[in-house]
């Protein structure tokens, strides 16, 4: 059973497709659409505002989503978050990936299909159009997200977009083995596919 609390007459709002893992939590004004993703360890707190997961979004392991009074978060279709960052009072573009550990402050809007690098901090009030790369503290656009880049994203996410449907299926509690079995399932091509791919610079 996941986290999901209700606040203040508040509660989340869940598609049945999507899937939030039992370790993540879900608090109060909170929407979320189709295929959304919402790996452990993720805090979705919306008590003093409202936060919007658009369709085909995943917010991974130990992401933070919160907001000032009476503000509102965005994540528009197929947002991409990584692991561990922190998106506070911001909206994120639609097909935008932010990467691993970055910090997106308040009022921050960030356009379609940009991609944010690991680490990165954007300050508050940050306008940033479509399609640009972000990097480093504070953010500063390097340059254009190129077709075969943002290519690589969508694939990407397009991973996480079926997630929801295979932890449904296959994940479940279990005991430990205490050895390697004979047999070991393959990992799926899919994955071994999408790895493979470099991205053109």
């Amino acid at each position: 059973m996941s986290n999901v609390y209700e606040f203040n007459g508040y509660k989340p709002v869940i598609d049945s497709s999507a899937f939030i893992h039992p370790n993540a939590t879900v608090t109060g004004n909170v929407i979320i659409g189709k295929k959304v993703y919402v790996g452990p360890g993720a805090a979705i707190r919306g008590d003093w505002g409202q936060i919007v997961i658009e369709d085909g979004c995943n917010i991974q392991e130990n992401c933070t989503i919160h907001m000032f009074p009476g503000a509102t978060v965005l994540l528009k279709e197929a947002a991409h978050i990584g692991h561990g960052a922190i998106i506070h009072g911001a909206t994120i573009g639609k097909n935008t990936l932010i990467g691993m550990n970055s910090v997106i402050m308040d009022n921050v809007i960030i356009g379609d299909e940009c991609i944010v690098g690991a680490l990165s901090f954007v300050p508050a009030e940050t306008i940033i159009e479509n399609r640009k790369v972000l990097l480093g503290n504070p953010a500063k656009i390097t340059k254009e997200v190129s077709n075969e880049m943002i290519a690589w994203k969508t694939k990407g996410t397009a991973l996480y977009q079926n997630l929801p449907a295979e932890c449904r299926r296959s994940l479940k509690p279990c005991e430990p083995l205490r050895r390697i079995p004979a047999f070991r399932p393959q990992q799926q091509d899919e994955y071994n596919t999408w790895q493979k791919q470099k991205t053109k610079k």
